[in-house]
Formats: C-alpha cells, sequence, structure tokens
C-alpha cells in the first residue's frame, strides 16, 4: 500500500551533461501533472508524464527538471562586441558622456577622467556585460537528432531513479497509514461486536415496556398475549439489524484485505469506507436502544477517519 505523499530526486551525467529530476506527490483523486522543464527539454515532457503513468496510478505529481553542462574555457564563448558597444554608448549618453571618452579614458578636450567618472564607467561595463547576449557561448557542431537522444537518455535515467526513490518513501509512510487503519478497524470490530451482543436485547425489553404499559391501564390477566406477541413480532422485523451487523463484519473483512494487496487501493477504499458508513446509519436508525447509538456513534467516528486516510492512499 502506497501513500500519496513523497518526494524523489535523481541524477544523470555523461560527464559533460548533467540532469536532475525532482518528484513531488500530493493527493489528488486521479493522476495529474505539473511539469517545469527548461524550454530546450519540451521534447522529453511526453515520455515523462509515460514513465510516470507506468509507475504511480493516482497523486498529483510536480516534476522539476535542472540541466548543467560542464563550463568550457575562455575560447569557448564569444563577445558581440557592436552589441556591447551600442549598449555602452547609449548608458554613457543617459550619463551624459560619449563613446570615446568611455574607450579612452579622456574627455574630449583631452583631460583625464577622475576616479569617481571612472568608476561609474566601470559600472556601466559590468552592466553591459550582464545584458543578454552580450556573451554567449559558442554551440558545438552537434548534431540535433543525436543531441536530442542524449538528452532524452539522461532525463529518463534520472526520472527513473527519481521514481525509484519517490516509491520508497510513498511505501514507507503507506506502512504507517496501514497500521492506522487496522487500528480504526479493530475500534469498528470491537464497537459492533458489542452490538452484536446487544441486539437480542432490544426486542426482549420492546416485549417487557410493551406489556408494562398494558398493564398500566387493563388488568394484567386481560392483556391479549396473541396480539402482543404480533406487536412485538412486526417490531423485532423493523428493529432487526441481523443484515446489517454481518454486511458491516464482511466489510471489515475485505478492508483488512485491501490494505494487504499489492497494488492501488485508494478509490477502492473510498467505496469501501461509504458501505461502512451506509450500514452504520442503517443500524442506527432501526436500534432504538441507546447503548446500540453510542457504540453507532464510536463506529461512525471511526469511519470518517479512515475516510481521511483512504484520501491519502494511492
Amino acid at each position: 500500500m502506497y501513500s500519496m505523499t513523497g518526494y524523489g530526486k535523481g541524477i544523470a551525467s555523461d560527464g559533460e551533461k548533467t540532469v536532475t529530476v525532482e518528484l513531488k506527490s500530493v493527493n489528488h483523486r486521479y493522476l495529474d501533472f505539473g511539469i517545469k522543464l527548461p524550454k530546450n527539454f519540451l521534447f522529453v515532457e511526453d515520455a515523462v508524464k509515460k514513465a510516470i503513468g507506468a509507475a504511480i496510478s493516482r497523486g498529483h505529481i510536480d516534476v522539476f527538471l535542472t540541466y548543467d553542462q560542464k563550463a568550457g574555457s575562455a575560447d569557448d564563448f564569444a563577445v558581440d562586441e557592436q552589441l556591447a558597444a551600442k549598449y555602452i554608448a547609449a548608458a554613457n549618453a543617459l550619463a551624459g558622456q560619449v563613446m570615446r571618452s568611455a574607450i579612452k579614458g579622456v574627455f574630449m578636450d583631452g583631460s583625464m577622467i577622475s576616479s569617481d567618472e571612472r568608476a561609474a564607467q566601470n559600472i556601466i561595463l559590468r552592466e553591459a556585460l550582464r545584458q543578454p547576449d552580450i556573451i554567449v557561448r559558442k554551440q558545438a557542431a552537434e548534431d540535433p537528432a543525436k543531441l536530442e537522444a542524449e538528452l532524452t537518455k539522461l532525463t529518463m535515467d534520472a526520472l527513473c531513479a527519481a521514481l525509484e526513490n519517490l516509491k520508497v518513501m510513498r511505501a514507507r509512510e503507506g506502512e504507517a497509514l496501514k497500521t492506522d487503519v487496522k487500528k480504526k478497524l479493530d475500534n469498528i470490530a470491537a464497537s459492533l461486536k458489542v452490538i452484536t451482543e446487544l441486539a437480542p436485547d432490544v426486542v426482549k425489553a420492546y416485549r417487557e415496556s410493551m406489556t408494562a404499559r398494558i398493564a398500566e391501564v387493563l388488568d394484567p390477566t386481560k392483556i391479549d398475549e396473541q396480539r402482543l406477541a404480533t406487536e412485538v413480532a412486526l417490531y423485532a422485523d423493523h428493529c432487526c439489524i441481523d443484515e446489517e451487523i454481518t454486511r458491516l463484519g464482511t466489510h471489515i473483512s475485505a478492508m483488512r484485505a485491501l490494505i494487504e494487496a499489492d497494488e492501488p487501493v485508494g478509490r477502492k477504499m473510498d467505496f469501501l469506507v461509504q458501505e461502512f458508513n451506509r450500514e452504520a446509519n442503517t443500524i442506527g436508525s432501526k436500534a432504538n436502544d441507546i447503548r446500540i447509538t453510542n457504540e453507532v456513534l464510536a463506529i461512525k467516528n471511526e469511519i470518517e477517519k479512515l475516510r481521511e486516510q483512504a484520501a491519502n492512499i494511492e
């Protein structure tokens, strides 16, 4: 049994390129995705969804992919000098200077630039270097299809590792949920046992109550035993909860078997919890006995907790 809550991380590298995939899962009625990929990795989105769908059946899965490439030498980068000059010229124009002053380090009249002015120009240069497309990495002459295949393999390797780690965490959380569900089923079974023992007393108590009430207004020797027996039989049929007790016991057994199954069981548990609630409500409405009512309330309290836990299970 698996929880729907978990986290997993996987890393794959070929020495030059490194892909990191992180998965975070939370509760959801169905399988749902939130995928964040770099622009140049959009081609792997369908493959990522299929791989996750094959491993996980329910939950909202957030996928985060990051890509790093080993830094190269200075020769691997190119500077767009013309674009840089335009940035610097525009910045100097705003400062009331001209491009020649920035390059030669002197004013138009030949006087030297002060240290404050030089510092300002250094700031302009640093800001220019930060602008997009000033310094760009030279793209190696690489076959696009080959590059896509390499990145796909790295992505799927990292994803497989992340899924494995995610499933380990979800399984660990699932074991904790299973223990809690077993405890709640034990509590329901204990209350059901009390109800089973009390059920025969309901009809007996009703007969005694009816006899006492009739005796208050009639001579006990004149009580129509046949009529009394008929009334008691009708009431017994109305308040009989044997079928509901049997069905609820069957549901408990079914739930115990379900949580031991090696497959996703969350949706089946959702349905079974509804059946638990239906039988408990019927028992409560039929059995006119405060002791049974108290046990039914205890059962419904556990059923509500089961419902909450079923929403956490894959």
